[in-house]
């Protein structure tokens, strides 16, 4: 294939870390950047983690905290050495927490909270981010979520998200010039392992996450994934500082529940037909 009739999505000739790329959305995305001909750079906390995922993807592996900037900045240094540049990525690495009232959310689970979805994701921008615009290239996607778009139970988590969703914003005023794009995507209900881990507990019921969607579904992180890999192509070159909701409907389906829920698929003269 020559570069004239080469697909827009194609990411071949770059190089993409994905933090948090050892499961769940991040996982997904390596996978799915490396199918797009994308060389990987999978970043973990647990880099024994990071490394087993990395052997299936023929990628780099990578172990370092996001929240600690020093260990950021070492990872920069280390891939930089090896003569690794990023020219994408990803933000993915981030935790979850339960649905306490603050005086039972202990300071420190809060401040993990804010340090690893928020702070780590800071680190990682100003880090990574500022090489690529000192480069000329580049194009980031961080990873928010529905939660912080709405109002939720939820004292660190949400207000962690919508500070990453404002982060994207901001950055991708300070870097447009310098030729880096910097958007965000806000997950809906997602099926991680986290989330399967509470369903199976019996603490989350899927039906009733189902149901208050648009379109009556739970989101699969290789749906994710295929979000952010179009906002990296060049399919996306004019977009930059957008936080796309990809919540099969979430977001404009909750305010339905006051009339009863959002209505039940139209009939159509298939489904009138008998079987005989």
């Amino acid at each position: 294939m020559t570069s004239s009739d080469a697909s827009p999505l194609s990411l071949a000739g770059r190089t993409a870390l994905v933090t948090g790329g050892a499961s769940g959305i991040g996982l997904a995305c390596a996978e799915l950047l490396a199918a797009r001909g994308a060389r990987i750079v999978l970043a973990d906390l647990d880099e024994a983690h990071a490394r087993r995922a990395a052997a299936a993807l023929d990628a780099h592996p990578l172990g370092f905290d996001v929240a600690d900037r020093a260990a950021v900045a070492a990872a920069h240094a280390q891939l930089a050495a090896a003569g690794i540049e990023i020219d994408l990525l990803v933000n993915s690495a981030g935790i979850v927490q339960s649905p306490e009232p603050p005086e039972r959310l202990a300071t420190d689970d809060f401040r993990r909270v804010v340090a690893i979805d928020f702070e780590g994701t800071y680190h990682c921008c100003a880090e990574f981010g500022s090489a690529m615009a000192r480069r000329g290239r580049g194009a980031i996607v961080n990873i928010a979520s529905v939660a912080g778009m709405r109002s939720m139970p939820l004292h660190a988590y949400s207000p962690a998200k919508a500070a990453v969703i404002s982060l994207t914003e901001c950055l991708a005023a300070e870097w447009g010039r310098s030729g880096v794009r910097v958007n965000c995507v806000s997950p809906g209900y997602t099926v991680t392992a986290a989330l399967q881990r509470q369903i199976d507990l019996g603490l989350r019921d899927p039906a009733r996450l189902k149901q208050h969607s648009a379109l009556g579904v739970l989101i699969a992180p290789a749906d994710i994934a295929r979000v952010i890999a179009f906002l990296l192509s060049d399919e996306a070159a004019v977009i930059t500082g957008a936080n796309l909701a990809a919540d099969a409907g979430w977001l404009v389906a909750g305010s339905w529940a006051t009339f009863g829920g959002v209505r039940e698929r139209v009939a159509t003269p298939q489904d009138d037909t008998e079987t005989p």
